[in-house]
């Protein structure tokens, strides 16, 4: 009673270890370890951090003795690197950053992971099958990958997971519990699709908050699909095989969920191109397959008689001309009427090729349009606050002194984060043609988005166009025009200097499309 009398000094603006880290907003609280998850400011190198703070009593042997098992596992998680995992950055002890005046027995900080809690994305509707695989799949492979070294990642409770800006799902507040095993891990993985599938969590200890998944009355857990009839039959039965036991189970590696995810994704891709490809009948129907009539649309009737009668009007017209010029080829009577076609020599409406000394006649120019300036530009990045923000207006003043440059980096991108770059924001949407890129950034490789958000997720923009930065100044034409308020140019290959990664940008300039 003690320690859960000095937890509730845990509020926002209150300071722990050692008056380090001062606490912002909780985010959730896994009872069966009395581990509390906070948002805090690390007040010695000015960031947000993650806490998953252990609240007990110093004098309980036993609480103590679970919560120094947490520890470990958490610091032998320090060692292990993968997006799905937020990176634990230290972790703290009774004598060692914590005083027992605080009554806590144990702090483990990680990087904070930006993005929306788990709990929140399911609270208005489940989510939509195929983007509940996607989630998943980065999850399941950061547990794939721990567990080849043996460590145990403990994410069998929602409140302790968050989604990224890039879509996919991460342990954001790790600390396994003392007796939690790799089964557990594995069988948290089809609790989660399950819970972004039905809304519902379907393991022991989830928040409050969160309704429980229901079982029928010999004890099974009710598929997803019987609570949920869009979800396919594939993902309900990975749901219920991996996080059951006995009859209903059969998936107790995260290989075989893997493997099952990428099939599903890539059974839906495919799904989705046939959809695109049957027009727009096939857009408005949500199912994957359908028996239903056509619609009778008369509005549609009409325009499509009305792009049939504009083609026949049109086959006639190139058909009668063709003819006239055939008669006046093979007439000799000099009054015939009808176009005179000298075939040995070109149009009068039709300038000959310069030669330029060969046989073949040189490729036309394409013709550029008119550079066109945008209001401001900033740094883009959705996974922090970016690189070097109060450079970002050198790549508009033209000058090849002044630059932009992005961060040093000890590990080439995607290691630590996708990439970063800058984002061109103009008064109304342009079209652009081309992107010149000043700069000597040999290795560098950027891509070319758009977005019609201010501040999009990288899955919200749109890849228009790419290429290997090269010399002082490269020229990316786009293969298509790409339209848009928010140009982005994207880096996701930085410059290597011996074991160091950065890259630089002069100057931009966005050429419209003629």
């Amino acid at each position: 009673m003690a320690a859960r009398a000095r937890s509730g000094s845990l509020a926002p603006g209150a300071v722990v270890g050692d008056g380090r880290y001062r606490l912002l907003a909780q985010f959730g609280f896994d009872e069966r370890a009395d581990a509390h998850l906070w948002r805090a400011r690390d007040g010695q190198l000015r960031r947000d951090v993650a806490l998953t703070l252990l609240v007990g009593d110093p004098a309980d042997a036993e609480a103590a003795r679970l919560a120094r098992r947490t520890l470990e596992r958490a610091a032998h998680a320090a060692k292990f690197s993968h997006s799905g995992v937020a990176r634990v950055l230290d972790v703290l002890n009774l004598g060692n950053g914590i005083s027992s005046s605080e009554g806590l027995l144990g702090i483990v900080v990680a990087d904070w992971t930006k993005g929306t809690d788990l709990v929140d994305l399911v609270a208005d509707k489940p989510i939509e099958p195929g983007a509940a695989a996607r989630m998943v799949r980065a999850l399941a492979d950061a547990v794939e990958q721990a567990h080849h070294t043996g460590l145990v990642l403990g994410l069998d409770h929602p409140q302790r997971l968050r989604l990224t800006p890039d879509g996919s799902l991460r342990l954001a507040f790790p600390g396994p519990l003392p007796e939690a095993t790799l089964r557990d891990d594995v069988k948290a993985i089809g609790a989660v699709l399950y819970l972004l599938l039905t809304g519902r969590w379907a393991l022991p200890g989830g928040p409050p908050a969160v309704p429980t998944a229901p079982h029928a009355p010999d004890g099974r857990l009710v598929p997803p699909r019987s609570l949920q009839p869009r979800v396919p039959v594939e993902l309900s039965s990975l749901a219920v095989r991996t996080i059951s036991d006995g009859d209903q189970g059969g998936i107790r590696t995260t290989a075989a969920i893997v493997r099952m995810l990428d099939d599903f994704t890539d059974a839906e891709e495919r799904t989705q191109l046939i959809r695109q490809v049957g027009g727009e009948e096939a857009e408005e129907d949500d199912g994957i397959w359908t028996t239903k009539k056509p619609v009778k649309d008369a509005k549609r009737r009409r325009k499509l008689a009305l792009g049939v009668t504009v083609l026949v009007v049109g086959a006639v017209g190139i058909l009668a001309w063709l003819g006239m010029l055939m008669i006046s080829f093979f007439q000799d009577n000099p009054s015939a009427t009808g176009p005179t076609v000298n075939v040995a020599a070109p149009s009068s409406t039709t300038q000959p090729p310069a030669s330029d000394g060969n046989s073949n006649p040189p490729p036309a120019q394409p013709s550029t349009g008119q550079p066109v300036k945008p209001e401001t530009v900033g740094v883009y990045n959705p996974e922090g606050n970016g690189d070097g923000p109060a450079r970002a207006k050198y790549v508009l003043d033209g000058k090849p002194e002044t630059a932009w440059r992005t961060d040093e980096y000890k590990k080439q991108f995607p290691a630590l984060k996708p990439g970063v770059g800058l984002i061109a924001t103009f008064d109304k949407p342009v079209k652009i043609s081309q992107v010149k890129v000043k700069g000597e950034n040999p290795g560098t490789k950027v891509e070319i988005r758009v977005a019609d958000e201010k501040n999009p997720k990288l899955t919200e923009t749109r890849v228009a166009g790419g290429a290997d930065l090269s010399g002082p100044s490269t020229d990316i034409t786009l293969q298509q025009p790409a339209e848009g308020r928010y140009i982005i140019v994207w880096i996701t290959q930085l410059s290597a200097d011996g074991d160091k990664f950065s890259s630089q940008i002069a100057d931009l300039e966005f050429i419209a499309a003629p």
